[in-house]
Parts: C-alpha cells; sequence; structure tokens
C-alpha cells in the first residue's frame, strides 16, 4: 500500500467531522526542468488548515517556455482536470455537503466543483499578488480570503526541498514527488499545525 493510501486512511481514523469550509488551487513546480512543468492541487481545510487531499498533474509548459518546451519534449498532456477531479471525488466522503468551497477564479473549477459537490457553495476570489516573503505563495496588501491554502503552499514551499525556488533536489519523477508529499502531508496534519478536535 502506498504512502498516498495511507494518508487518506489516515484521515478516517481519526474520526473527523465532515468539513464545513475548504479551499483549493494548484501549486506549479517541475520535473527535472522548467520545461516540464508539474501542477499540484490540494485541498486544504479552512478552519484548521488540513491538508485533506492532493494529486500531481503533468501540464503543459506556459508562456515564453512553450516553442522551446515543444521542440525539445514535444506536446505535453495535460492532466489538471482529470486529476482534479479524481480527487474531488476521494474528497466526497470527507467534506459536508452544505460546506463553502473557496478557489480563486479559474475557469476550469466551478464545473467540477458542481458534479462533485452540487449542493455547496462555491465562492471564487480574484487572484492577488505574492509578497516576497512566502516565495508568492502568501499575499500582501492585507485581508486574504485563501489565507490556510495559500499558507499550507508556503508550508510546503519550505519544507520539502524539491519545492523550493532555487534547488538542486528537483523532481525526476512526477509519482516520488507524490511520495515525498505524502509523506509531508501525514506530518503536516499530525504535527505541525494546532488542530482543535484533537
Amino acid at each position: 500500500m502506498g504512502l498516498a493510501s495511507k494518508h487518506f486512511l489516515e484521515l478516517e481514523r481519526q474520526g473527523h467531522a465532515a468539513s464545513l469550509e475548504v479551499e483549493f488551487d494548484d501549486l506549479e513546480t517541475f520535473e527535472h526542468t522548467k520545461l516540464k512543468p508539474l501542477s499540484v492541487v490540494a485541498v486544504i481545510e479552512s478552519e484548521t488548515r488540513r491538508i485533506l487531499g492532493f494529486k500531481v498533474a503533468r501540464m503543459p509548459a506556459k508562456g515564453l517556455l512553450v516553442q522551446r518546451s515543444l521542440k525539445k519534449y514535444g506536446r505535453r498532456k495535460d492532466e489538471r482536470g482529470k486529476r482534479r477531479r479524481e480527487l474531488f471525488h476521494e474528497l466526497k466522503p470527507h467534506i459536508h455537503p452544505l460546506a463553502t468551497i473557496k478557489s480563486d477564479e479559474n475557469p476550469h473549477y466551478p464545473k467540477d466543483v458542481k458534479r462533485f459537490f452540487p449542493r455547496c457553495r462555491h465562492t471564487t476570489f480574484k487572484g492577488q499578488r505574492g509578497c516576497v516573503v512566502g516565495q508568492g505563495e502568501l499575499k500582501g496588501g492585507g485581508f486574504d480570503p485563501l489565507f490556510s491554502l495559500n499558507h499550507s503552499y508556503a508550508m510546503l514551499r519550505a519544507n520539502i526541498s524539491r519545492l523550493f525556488r532555487r534547488t538542486w533536489n528537483t523532481t525526476k519523477k512526477p509519482e516520488r514527488l507524490e511520495l515525498h508529499l505524502a509523506m509531508y502531508v501525514l506530518y503536516h496534519n499530525l504535527f505541525l499545525i494546532h488542530n482543535p478536535a484533537k
């Protein structure tokens, strides 16, 4: 049994009530080179900052890297939608059917939220400029409506060497990134955050 599977079993064993408010978005990293980007979609419980689940997805390069990526590695699959739907399916038992689900204004999100959580309230927020501290995940300019998510992503960047902005510890296989994340998520949920339910 993989660590990711153990993570979800741990959620069940802890006997937490279904989450009433959650946040989700994508965090971007890469495998071996920035010409081969990866996306990590995660769902965070707003009140406790518990990481309920995550998925790793391959994605095409963007912006100025598109032509170089196509020339060197060919067309890359975009797995983000598929992985997001897999995550939502796995987390349905852990999210209250009338929960509030928060995200940014990504146009691909509403359809998937509606499909898996039809009675939940999906609230979206315009993306904010990142501040220097937190390497872009933490936002400057006052109140951040997605603070729990962005704070958790900043912690991922700070605690997982392969997610550092400048590092030699790059991911060579997406499956290894997923295992690394699974180990961190268990540690994050059990030791790093204050959980009022304990």
